[in-house]
């Protein structure tokens, strides 16, 4: 496949344009999910990651107060210095995050602003106003798996937020950066086709509403070859929906439940890496062997990013072709069937969870069908045993006949963590020993 286009970023100091520039020097970018509330803690946490062993950008994963918009709480706990569980970026004075970042945030490491809101427009503000340029989510996947926040609202919010981000452009030169997080809905358990489907579909929505610059998400699942299927489908979507637009592909490590052993903690990430560098995706979001039981430690976070990145250099690209596979003909039936719904893709996402074209197993949200439903087959892939009303009958491999009971899915929640603490360590598996299950 080619590579994605070299896009609107001629100055060659965005986010995107960071992430094109290592790609194409063959070193895949690592990231952490780092936040702290305190900001001398925080400041060196992003020294920290732009030291590590590795290529990196910084993060600032913002808290819960700020996510869902008690300003005043998260204002109450900056002045009794009470510790929260992320950075509260609107309720630091300006001058004091512009001094987190002073000397570490730049065209060499650039930093990304991580918050989980349905509406966040005073996010984006504090973002922008002091010097930051790049974020994530999207109108979907921050809506539905974290509330109730009805749809219709997190549309409408997240389109003001992209034309806002959008403004960077002609204000202060940037070129603004949003991630989709649609490709990582709820976790698990979402077969890879659907999630495709979403993380294009919101990168549409972005486009229409102004960003030039996107990357396209997608979170490792419970089998390899279908992760590495989904991850070319993806790249094979956005080459055909987004010719115009610079884009990247970034790959979460596994999102549920963690293994609880340091040796299937480590393995499960480097299984992550070489699946990033394989299927010829260029960035990489990690986690550490401190998941299962607790938020990491700077320490930990950057052990995580160089394990990452060590395995990473000892992949070798191996792209599929992206259109010759089941997860590609879900992902495409869904994609064309939203977007013949409106030529507005907030207005055709909406409708699609309305119809029930667009359905998420397992997910309680208002707005969503919850007729579909997912298992986990013997040989490890993500399988629809009910697609409800999207359209997928004689695209999918549906297993109608298999009622998924609440001890399977229990059980299919922590398929990922038992099958690698259950593994050998790898230093004592014996050289040959591969990374891949189910290749």
């Amino acid at each position: 496949m080619t590579a994605a286009p070299a896009g609107p970023d001629a100055s060659g100091a965005g986010f995107g344009a960071f992430v094109r520039r290592a790609h194409d020097a063959g070193r895949l970018v690592v990231q952490p999910r780092m936040g702290m509330s305190d900001p001398d803690r925080m400041r060196t946490g992003l020294l920290a990651t732009r030291d590590a062993a590795a290529t990196t950008v910084g993060t600032l994963t913002l808290d819960s107060y700020t996510r869902v918009g008690d300003l005043e709480s998260a204002q109450l706990a900056v002045l009794e210095g009470t510790d929260l569980n992320g950075f509260p970026l609107a309720s630091h004075e300006t001058t004091t995050t512009r001094r987190v970042l002073d000397g570490i945030h730049g065209p060499a490491f650039p930093v990304q602003v991580r918050h989980g809101s349905a509406a966040p427009q005073h996010i984006f503000r504090a973002l922008m106003a002091v010097g930051l340029d790049a974020s994530e989510g999207g109108p979907v996947s921050y809506c539905l798996p974290y509330g109730r926040v009805p749809l219709r609202e997190s549309v409408a919010h997240w389109s003001e937020s992209c034309e806002l981000l959008a403004t960077l452009r002609t204000t202060s030169g940037a070129e603004p950066h949003l991630e989709t997080f649609g490709g990582c809905m709820l976790g698990q358990l979402c077969p890879s086709g659907l999630l495709v489907a979403i993380s294009v579909l919101e990168a549409l929505f972005f486009r229409r509403h102004g960003i030039r610059s996107i990357s396209v998400s997608y979170a490792q699942q419970t089998h390899p070859r279908q992760d590495a299927e989904a991850v070319a489908a993806l790249r094979s979507l956005c080459a055909r929906f987004l010719p115009d637009t610079e884009w990247h592909v970034v790959v979460y490590a596994y999102m549920g439940l963690f293994p609880e052993t340091e040796h299937g903690a480590r393995r499960l990430l480097a299984e992550a890496a070489a699946l990033t560098v394989a299927s010829g995706s260029e960035r990489l979001i990690v986690k550490t062997v401190a998941e299962s039981r607790r938020i990491p430690t700077v320490a930990e976070n950057v052990a995580a990013l160089e394990h990452a990145a060590d395995a990473a250099a000892r992949t070798a690209r191996a792209p599929l072709d992206g259109t010759a596979t089941e997860t590609y003909a879900e992902a495409y039936a869904l994609v064309d069937a939203v977007l013949n719904l409106d030529d507005d893709p907030g207005a055709a996402l909406l409708k699609a969870f309305a119809e029930g074209r667009l359905d998420v197993p397992y997910c309680l949200h208002p707005d969503n069908a919850g007729r579909s439903r997912s298992y986990i087959a013997a040989d490890g892939r993500l399988r629809w045993a009910d697609v409800g009303r999207m359209p997928l009958t004689g695209v999918a491999d549906v297993r109608p006949a298999h009622a998924v009971t609440a001890a399977e899915l229990l059980d299919s929640l922590s398929y990922v963590r038992r099958s690698f603490d259950l593994q050998v360590p790898l230093e004592t598996a014996g050289s040959n020993d591969s990374l891949h299950r189910g290749a």
